[in-house]
């Protein structure tokens, strides 16, 4: 029988389909401003795009900030948990997930099997996140992708002082101002972002390899590479970093119908 995994986040939704071991479909979109319209808009694309039928899924689970909001999920799940088992289906040798998505950032130590160890989380503030690559996009009048080039083009890093949103966008408008070119710029955000999460990882001890990067701003590939010059090891990147917890939630859906949970 299928099952799903929904994860509904401050900016994006994601569902995955699961038939066995198999990834049959999965969907990405924005939330928006509903997030309970979101997670049945993620379903539904992930039902059409695997061309089944909901009434083929025999167990759904829900994570993520927006779980509560999912009223036909049979079962709601912490994020932690999910990006954690959903990491190591991807990449079995993780023992580290660092995962940024819209606005928090979250480090898991994990052992085999996708067991949470120990985690620590900024949820307080979306510095690093990726509201916070997006509002420093705009104001370096690019998009994403266009940020991770000029990042990549960059020959120095300039120096970000404040990784508050705000404060942070100000000083990029300055930078811009002072004749900073783009490129340093971007660079510099990198630089700070990785910093940041580097302090979380060393919260936790002497990163192990396997470190695996989810969410949203592991797509930055010049984010990826300073984080793994700062972390000393590799930082691998999943095919599609964005579905991991929707990925582990729909795993955990799979072993709840195995127990008989229905």
């Amino acid at each position: 029988m299928l099952v799903a995994g929904i994860d509904v986040g401050s900016l994006s939704a994601e569902a995955v389909i699961l038939n066995g071991e198999q990834i049959l479909s999965y969907s990405i979109l924005a939330t928006g401003a509903n997030s309970r319209r979101a997670a049945e808009r993620a379903l539904e694309e992930a039902l059409q795009a695997g061309s089944v039928s909901r009434e083929e899924i025999g167990y759904i689970v829900a994570t993520g900030y927006g779980r509560i909001n999912v009223p036909f999920a049979h079962r709601q799940v912490t994020e932690i948990t999910c990006h954690a088992r959903g990491a190591v289906y991807l990449v079995p040798d993780t023992r580290l997930v660092i995962d940024i998505g819209g606005q928090d950032s979250k480090v898991i130590k994990v052992g085999p099997g996708g067991v949470v160890e120990d985690f620590v989380m900024n949820d307080k503030c979306a510095a690093g996140t990726g509201r916070f690559l997006e509002v420093m996009a705009r104001a370096l009048e690019t998009d994403l992708e266009g940020f991770s080039e000029l990042a990549s083009r960059a020959r120095r890093a300039a120096t970000i002082s404040s990784m508050c949103t705000v404060f942070a966008e100000s000083e990029v408008v300055s930078l811009i101002g002072q004749g900073t070119p783009r490129e340093e710029i971007a660079l510099g955000l990198c630089e700070a972002i990785a910093e940041r999460v580097a302090a979380m990882v060393h919260r936790l001890g002497k990163p192990q390899p396997t470190v695996t990067m989810t969410g949203g701003v592991a797509k930055n590939k010049s984010v990826v590479q300073v984080l793994s010059r700062k972390l000393g090891c590799e930082v691998v990147v999943p095919p599609e970093p964005q579905i991991v917890g929707a990925l582990g939630a729909a795993l955990i859906a799979r072993s709840s119908l195995a127990k008989g949970a229905l």
